[in-house]
């Protein structure tokens, strides 16, 4: 496999014959039988698991890397592959082909009076590329992702992720080979230059026909700034949890710690915790005391830290900050109004939850607050295609065009029009 190459040029040529490739894969692929795509899938499911000791083997380089490096514990946390994650992998996979084949499915039907009748059916979107971080596990959630959708894929991993997505997606064309499918139907960009990314943003000549990011601001900003493509965007996850005076206190401290907690370095994970302030005197302190002896550095705002002694003191960029580590910034806000207008101001409009009992309370947060995900009691790490029952997901989209939320098999299909007649012309 090509790692380096030696100018730009030569990176251009190598990005220019991926595309072309996918391209000619993507015609069979958007014909492919149910079947034939489910027996990929499992077979790919199934050369992970036989490849367990290979795929260790290159994360373990990747891990070590990455620790030369003195990156942060979040990032470890998500480069990190381990028996139990590379079996989640698997089971995903499975999962995916036990979804319903989104391609061809019938959205609406109806019938003009001129005895026309229209249907609008789902299609492949073509040839999809995606841009990622080091999360090794994307590798195999966007090529199955895409697979079941009948489109082709590119990836474009991070470079610090690069050996173990080799090992992975080495898996995946074994799956496709094994189902006779074409093996370009899911191609891993071989080189780390950076200028790889620019000639995908690019198009390569028309081939690529929307692109995806998965990653951290840096990476979704430049995306969309060079992108001569449409972009399913996928913002950071400055996610809320505003935790009303009707809320159950067990439930709001269970559910906060949760949100925090459970994974800090994925995009669901809660960054900001509101208050009512009406709450402050019974419910704050118990949910900092959980989260303090749960680990979590808390930076409070002046008004929590005039109630709670011994909090870092919040500053302004603390609610514009994706942590992805164990801190959270905590403010009291006035009720549900304050709630809708702090995160109007400071959201990425990614996932917010609301702890609520008090039904108006609930309403008017799923009503006025725009975010892609919203939930009522319950952990915003409940952000995610899998927990969906989508099988998986390529990416939180936070746009508002075509993709919202996430990104799984429908979302990565388009719809074209059948229109049947029996002899009519127009007048």
């Amino acid at each position: 496999m090509l790692d380096t190459v030696s100018s730009d040029t030569s990176v251009e040529a190598v990005m220019l014959d991926i595309g072309r490739r996918a391209r000619r894969a993507a015609r069979p692929l958007a014909t492919a039988s149910t079947q034939a795509k489910n027996k990929a899938l499992n077979a790919m499911a199934d050369a992970l698991m036989a490849a367990e000791a290979d795929i260790l083997a290159a994360n373990a380089i990747d891990l070590k890397n990455a620790a030369e490096t003195g990156v942060a514990a979040s990032f470890i946390d998500r480069l990190t592959l381990n028996t139990e994650r590379i079996a989640g992998i698997a089971t995903s996979l499975r999962e995916i082909a036990d979804l319903p084949d989104p391609v061809g499915s019938l959205i609406a039907e109806w019938d003009r009076p001129n005895g026309l009748h229209i249907e609008r059916v789902r299609t492949p979107l073509g040839v999809i590329g995606v841009i990622y971080e080091s999360r090794p596990n994307v590798t195999a959630d966007a090529g199955a992702l895409c697979l079941k959708a009948g489109n082709a894929v590119i990836l474009r991993g991070g470079t610090d992720s690069v050996h173990s997505s080799r090992a992975i997606h080495a898996c995946l064309v074994k799956g496709l080979e094994a189902a006779g499918l074409p093996g370009d139907a899911i191609q891993l960009v071989p080189v780390t230059d950076r200028a790889a990314v620019g000639h995908l943003l690019s198009g390569l000549d028309g081939s690529v026909d929307v692109i995806v990011p998965r990653g951290g601001k840096s990476l979704v900003a430049r995306v969309q700034q060079e992108a001569r493509v449409p972009v399913f965007a996928h913002l950071e996850g400055l996610c809320h949890v505003y935790v009303d005076a009707s809320a159950d206190i067990d439930m709001a401290v269970k559910i906060t710690v949760n949100a925090k907690m459970r994974r800090t370095g994925i995009c669901g994970s809660a960054e900001t915790l509101l208050v009512d302030r009406a709450a402050a005197h019974t419910h704050l302190k118990p949910i900092l005391d959980a989260l303090a002896a749960s680990g979590c550095e808390i930076r409070a705002s002046k008004a929590v830290a005039e109630r709670v002694a011994g909090l870092k003191p919040a500053t302004e960029a603390d609610w514009t900050t994706e942590y992805l580590d164990a801190i959270i910034s905590v403010d009291l806000v006035d009720g549900i109004d304050g709630a809708i207008e702090h995160i109007a101001r400071y959201s990425s409009n990614h996932t917010e939850a609301v702890i609520a009992e008090d039904p108006e309370v609930v309403e008017r947060f799923f009503n006025e607050i725009d975010s892609a995900i919203l939930l009522h009691n319950a952990s915003t790490q409940f952000a995610d295609g899998g927990e969906f029952g989508m099988g998986g997901e390529i990416g939180i989209a936070t746009g508002k065009m075509h993709a919202r939320g996430p990104v799984g098999v429908e979302q990565l299909t388009s719809f074209k029009y059948r229109v049947h007649g029996t002899g009519q012309v127009r007048p």
